[in-house]
Parts: structure tokens; sequence; C-alpha cells
């Protein structure tokens, strides 16, 4: 039986000489827990080593549509100043297309 919530993941490769590159394997990690029919985040966390960088990525997700990963991504852009910025937007990028999949398959 199919729910109405759905887990996503998505992966990316980190920037060399960053801390989370060294914890974590050189990629960072994404979990989403969003409505399959709405497409709205209901909860997600990040691979960034500080709690602070994993609440502020949750801010910056939850309750928007993952539908308007544009907005998401603009909001990235214009609010997060860490040092792996191109890789939240890379697996942001990565659950997108993974959710995209699974509708067409619908």
């Amino acid at each position: 039986m199919k729910k109405d919530n759905i887990f996503i993941t998505g992966y990316a490769k980190l920037p060399k000489g960053i801390t989370a590159s060294q914890l974590y394997g050189g990629e960072i990690v994404i979990g989403i827990i969003l409505n399959r029919y709405s497409s709205r985040i209901l909860d997600a966390e990040c691979s960034f080593v500080t709690d602070t960088a994993k609440k502020y990525a949750k801010e910056l997700l939850v309750n928007k549509d993952l539908n308007d990963i544009d907005e998401i991504i603009a909001d990235v852009e214009d609010n997060y100043f860490g040092m792996a910025k191109k890789s939240f937007i890379a697996v942001l990028t990565n659950c997108y297309e993974k959710y995209r999949i699974m509708v067409d398959r619908r």
C-alpha cells in the first residue's frame, strides 16, 4: 500500500579539504520526507558536521514544495554561505530528479 509520505535520499561530492568531506568519505547526503502528492517537504536532514548547519539546512527546506526546486536553490544561493554550497545544491537537485522519476511512473 502506497503511503502519502515518501522518503528520498540524495548524494553529491563534497569539496576536498573541508571537515564534512573527511568525516563522510567525500560525500554529502540528504534525506527528505515529503508528501507524495503535494511534494511538500515535511522533514529533512543533511550530513553537515555542525548542528547549526544541519538546522539551517532543514529551515531552508521544510514546508517548501520540492517542485519549486528553482526557488529552493535560489534560497540556498542567497542565504547559505558554507563551503559546501555547490554540493548542497547538487544534492537537492539529485533528490528532485529522483522525485520526478517517481512521479512520472505514476
